[in-house]
């Protein structure tokens, strides 16, 4: 399967569980892998027969701006779901929230969770 990648998408937004980090708000980048068949939009060298990476982003910025959740794990599924909606070309998709500054205690570059989330078929 062919695969269309967004790096490092940055946001700011307000998911956690501390009441400051709904409060205060905090960075957050997110990096998408879509899983698609690019061979028509390779011959036609049309949009349509692509997904469109401008498209892609609002619906990725939709969610994590416009949502709050508690866990990142909340939140990449929902960029997951909100993704296979709405591209019906798009077979699968891999999203990374990535949180730089979480509240934790020590010497780190981040904390993330990583999702891979197929379309189901029926």
């Amino acid at each position: 399967m062919d695969k269309i990648f967004l790096n490092n998408l940055q946001f700011y937004a307000f998911h956690g569980l501390h009441p400051e980090e709904k409060k205060l708000g905090q960075r957050f980048n997110v990096d998408v892998i879509l899983y698609t068949d690019t061979k028509t939009a390779g011959y036609s060298d049309k949009m349509e027969d692509s997904i469109h990476y401008g498209h892609a982003y609002k619906a990725v910025k939709a969610v994590v701006e416009e949502e709050n959740f508690n866990l990142i794990e909340a939140l990449a599924e929902h960029i997951a779901i909100a993704l296979l909606q709405k591209f019906d070309s798009l077979q699968a998709c891999r999203v990374k929230v990535i949180k730089p500054d979480p509240p934790i205690v020590g010497h780190y570059d981040s904390v993330a969770v990583e999702i891979y989330r197929e379309r189901e078929i029926g």
